[in-house]
């Protein structure tokens, strides 16, 4: 049987980590979120560099095993995952396919960045099931760490916002 993994090219990598998803919000591949930050390949080795939304991110144990789950299954035996936490990921890495995923998905996708110490309360987030602007800040915490948790004032429907880093 041939080894696949000396034929398989970087950019074949980054197209296979398309099917790696958040375990946290399952339409963004590890590709939308931003967070894969290189791939090495040295003939039957593998080592992928991947950057947490944030440190201490819970879900980077199954984004790693699901990476290297993927990659098994492509025939690497030599599989290193390296976390990078220098720089640190900013929301500006998602690509603009994931953030219409998330905005799909219920969740209203992350705006650019603001230092403002008020940055709640001066966001106007637009609801990802109406579309209207007239939202008001619930919590400055969500399901997630990652999100916080609004809620439409015409429609009347709770959703998450993904908050910017």
């Amino acid at each position: 049987m041939e080894n696949i993994t000396k034929n398989i090219t970087e950019q074949e990598i980054w197209k296979l980590l398309e099917q790696v998803y958040d375990p946290e919000i399952p339409v963004l591949s590890v590709i939308d979120l931003g967070i894969i930050r290189d791939v090495k390949l040295n003939n039957e080795a593998i080592e992928v560099f991947i950057t947490p939304t944030y440190s201490g991110c819970p879900a980077m144990d199954v984004i790693s095993m699901n990476i290297r789950m993927a990659l098994l299954q492509q025939g690497f035996t030599t599989i290193k995952i390296t976390q990078k936490l220098s720089p640190a990921w900013t929301t500006d890495w998602m690509s603009d396919a994931g953030k219409e995923k998330l905005k799909s998905y219920g969740i209203a996708p992350p705006l650019s960045k603001s230092f403002d110490i008020n940055y709640f309360e001066n966001l106007t987030i637009e609801c990802p099931l109406c579309h209207s602007i007239n939202t008001k800040l619930i919590s400055q915490f969500g399901s997630t760490s990652c999100k916080a948790l609004y809620q439409c004032n015409d429609c009347k429907e709770p959703f998450d916002y993904f908050k910017c880093h």
